[in-house]
């Protein structure tokens, strides 16, 4: 064979990329091997002294590789592909589809923990921490820094408004009314100088911003004020110095709790979705009601808002992922699979038996009809996100 022509399966693969309209390499192949992302052809001995060979292309490595070859282009960092290929092979296929396989999970976990090492809430946790002891100088640092970094965003607002506004040919609400996301850096702060520098008022915005059970500035300010007077249960920071790490726990997890954190992440994401499109005029059902009930009875929909991307970005992907790994995600997630497999029929309008294509009908034309114009809503959609959620976003867990 000639020195750097491809080896005989080598060429295997590529004449079957060329089918796909995909281009790659035997250089490419063989870098990505070195690289610990594609293993080796599985050769067979001939006998002594009679060498090795290649009976057949493992599909496996050619749908990793096609993997690869989707995800990276030039001048890209390899690792952001690898979190792409991670997402991709955790989404729900057709039955005719082939399956994508996972990429080697050590690939995965370093390129989580390179991305979450240069987040903009790692960084601003990491400097609070080495700005401890600097007083009041250093609090005003951290903010400092904080405004340069952080993206404004006050939340979705409610789909049940989104919803009525349409449907009464209103203006739609665009914003939760919510204290701007970047009062969360209050939180950060007490991390770093201690919840009593901080003080109770700008921690009751940063919980306020956080969205967390639903509750307002004014109902965190009197939890903490009775708090502080002992009219209550002492507030526990404990468990925002151990979760405001991102990076250790990664570090740490087992391979199947970094599976299992992805499997949480994208079967919330289509619970999320679904919520959302109820405000943009999709058919209510009995089904439907109750999955939104549950999100609502946990108070968790400004927190799925906060960190679900419809269409995430790899950094978003590892952000969301790290923070799907706390038990707080994973038992909503278990709650809605139960939900779910209580009424599974989400899709099937009750005296309609035309099942999910009467829904769907229905739906675009509940669309058609309205007066005016559907309003780019969506939650938390970031710059070069599509706006609007599309019914192929909503990637559902089978039940049971």
């Amino acid at each position: 064979m000639p020195r750097g022509a491809p080896s005989p399966a080598d060429q295997q693969v590529i004449s079957q990329f060329a089918e796909r309209g995909l281009v790659v390499t035997a250089s490419q192949l063989e870098g990505w091997r070195r690289a610990g992302l594609l293993p080796r052809h599985r050769r067979r001995g001939l006998g002594r002294g009679r060498g090795s060979v290649v009976d057949a292309v493992d599909p496996v490595l050619v749908e990793s590789a096609a993997a690869l070859a989707r995800h990276l282009r030039q001048g890209r960092d390899r690792r952001l592909a690898v979190l792409e290929w991670f997402a991709e092979a955790g989404m729900g296929v057709r039955p005719e589809a082939v399956r994508v396989p996972d990429p080697p999970i050590g690939a995965v976990r370093a390129a989580l923990v390179w991305v979450l090492e240069r987040s903009v809430s790692q960084r601003l946790v990491e400097f609070a921490r080495s700005a401890a002891g600097a007083g009041e100088e250093g609090q005003n640092a951290l903010y400092e820094v904080a405004r340069r970094l952080m993206k404004p965003y006050r939340g979705a607002a409610n789909p049940v408004l989104v919803r009525a506004a349409l449907e009464a040919g209103e203006d739609v609400p665009v914003e939760a009314e919510r204290p701007d996301s970047r009062r969360m850096v209050y939180l950060v702060a007490a991390i770093g100088f201690g919840a009593q520098e901080v003080g109770a008022d700008a921690l009751a915005e940063a919980f306020a911003a956080s969205g967390m059970f639903g509750l307002t500035v004014e109902d965190w300010a009197h939890a903490l004020a009775a708090a502080e007077r002992g009219e209550g249960a002492p507030v526990d920071w404990g468990p925002l110095q151990q979760h405001a790490d991102m990076v250790g726990p990664v570090k740490q997890a087992s391979d199947e709790e970094l599976v299992r954190a992805r499997t949480v992440l994208v079967g919330l994401r289509g619970f999320y979705g679904l919520y959302v499109l109820h405000g943009l005029l999709l058919p209510d059902t009995p089904a439907l009601a109750a999955l939104r009930q549950r999100i609502d009875a946990w108070g968790m929909f400004p927190i799925l808002d906060q960190i679900i991307g419809l269409n995430p970005s790899p950094r978003q992907f590892a952000e969301s992922l790290a923070i799907c790994m706390e038990p707080p995600l994973d038992n909503l997630y278990e709650a809605l699979l139960e939900q779910l497999g209580e009424d599974p029929d989400i899709f099937s309008v009750p005296g309609d038996d035309t099942g999910p294509a009467g829904f769907g009908e229905m739906w675009m034309r509940a669309v058609r009809e309205l007066s005016g114009p559907v309003a780019a809503v969506s939650g938390g959609a970031g710059p070069g996100e599509r706006a609007l959620v599309q019914p192929d976003d909503v990637i559902l867990p089978p039940p049971g």
